[in-house]
């Protein structure tokens, strides 16, 4: 037996396989159990089946979580400090403002759906929807629009981006387990987020905008007008989101366009390697700060929220490579290869289906998205499927659908006023589209041989 081998017996490794994700279920869903300990306690479990070699269970369990978060720890945190940094900074009501200008006022759930699009990438959707609703109120008195036409398409736009799109931690935790080039993975992925957002506005304006009368809060003021901010504001609120992802996605051109060992590739590798590129975006955003309170306040207080923010997605991604490098050790990987390649399934639908389980279930789009990645990274190469490929894949589904176990649904559904019946068509049936669109998207792009 390989020293790697943590259980040989084929039987005994399918059977724990499947109890172990059904009690991962159960534990989130059924008995409401934090995600790291519904995580940790399958996976010990696991360790206790007969024939499992313990040693080489350890040795598992500690590399997959070591190595997984030695990728990726660091830049999880340092993308939600510019999270935090944006929320306090009013560089997001500079960068609604200037898609709205761009738009026009007069096509707003689309300027919305636009804005939901950009700052999905940097904020976590909930967070970015507690602070964009008092616009979506005003923009819907202001137009004599209905609440649902107005935030369909926002709802489900951010939806897409933190599910998909890094450096939101989700994905970028998702790649780091199946080992995606980063800027492979944001250039594709924002494409097909771009096509899923455009599907989430259209939902909202032609299906569920017409079909639900909720009327927008008579409280909420006029927000800031879009023009009267200015062209330097823009390029600084900006700046924290664009430039960590030019130089990610520098960095991954220069390891094939420019010569090995050169100066240039060379310092260009560096200032794209995540940590520095997302090091240089918080150094961007903190220079939006104006308030000298606010300039004490970042200095402490807003990272130690953004390592409150991050700790759960740091432990759960780790977790997430203990069960991706136990998996490698057992016959499962090649029992679920088998079954693909007899019945010829594309590949591509394994990890979008599991997306959508953990996502169901769990009502978490980071728990189904790293479930997805976790799962299918030990089966990579044989089933002929990208690392990107595999992470959109399972991310799309991680989208499909919102509804009353989650607690994004419950935020935006009581913070616009609709009923839970119309929530749930209305962002339920957004995310749906949304993420179909995304996942035929990466579809295409896998066949035609880009991912």
């Amino acid at each position: 037996m390989n020293a790697n081998t943590v259980l040989a017996n084929p039987i005994l490794a399918l059977f724990g396989f499947l109890i172990a994700i059904v009690l991962l279920l159960l534990l989130i869903a059924k008995w409401k159990w934090h995600v790291f300990l519904a995580l940790l306690i399958p996976i010990m479990l696991f360790g206790l089946l007969p024939g499992v070699d313990h040693e080489a269970f350890i040795k598992a369990f500690e590399n997959g979580f070591g190595k997984t978060l030695g990728k990726i720890g660091v830049v999880i945190v340092l993308g939600s400090v510019i999270a935090e940094a944006l929320k306090h900074t009013g560089a997001i009501d500079v960068i609604t403002g200037s898609i709205i200008k761009l738009v026009g006022s007069g096509r707003m759930p689309l300027a919305l759906t636009l804005a939901g699009f950009v700052l999905g990438i940097a904020i976590f959707s909930d967070v970015a929807y507690v602070i964009l609703n008092p616009l979506v109120h005003a923009s819907a008195l202001a137009t004599g629009t209905g609440m649902a036409a107005m935030s369909t398409g926002l709802v489900g736009a951010l939806q897409l981006t933190h599910a998909i799109v890094p450096p939101t931690p989700g994905p970028l935790a998702a790649a780091a387990l199946v080992g995606a080039d980063i800027g492979t993975t944001i250039l594709y992925g924002s494409i097909v987020c771009f096509a899923g957002s455009l599907a989430c506005w259209a939902w909202g304006k032609w299906v569920a905008g017409p079909r639900i009368a909720t009327v927008p809060d008579p409280q909420f003021a006029v927000q800031r007008s879009p023009d009267g901010i200015q062209f330097r504001e823009v390029l600084a609120a900006y700046a924290p989101i664009v430039v960590p992802i030019l130089l990610i996605s520098m960095y991954s051109i220069a390891k094939f366009s420019l010569r090995e060992g050169s100066t240039w590739q060379s310092l260009i590798i560096y200032l794209g390697w995540p940590v520095i590129a997302l090091a240089i975006g918080v150094w961007l955003a903190y220079r939006n700060i104006k308030k000298e309170e606010d300039r004490n306040l970042a200095k402490a207080k807003w990272v130690e929220e953004a390592l409150r923010g991050s700790a759960m997605i740091l432990v759960v991604t780790g977790l997430g490579g203990s069960l991706s490098e136990i998996l490698k050790g057992t016959p499962v990987v090649d029992y679920i290869v088998n079954f693909f390649t007899s019945y010829q399934v594309p590949a591509i639908i394994l990890p979008f289906i599991i997306g959508i389980i953990g996502n169901l279930v769990t009502g978490s789009t980071t728990v189904g998205v790293i479930t997805a990645a976790s799962i299918t990274a030990p089966m990579l190469t044989s089933l002929g499927l990208s690392a990107e490929a595999a992470m959109l894949s399972g991310a799309s589904g991680s989208v499909i659908i919102k509804y009353v176990n989650s607690s994004y649904f419950w935020v935006c559904t009581s913070l616009s006023g609709l009923s839970v019946r119309d929530a749930i068509f209305a962002y339920g049936g957004a995310t749906l589209v949304g993420g179909l669109t995304s996942f035929l998207m990466v579809v295409l792009l896998w066949y035609s041989g880009l991912l």
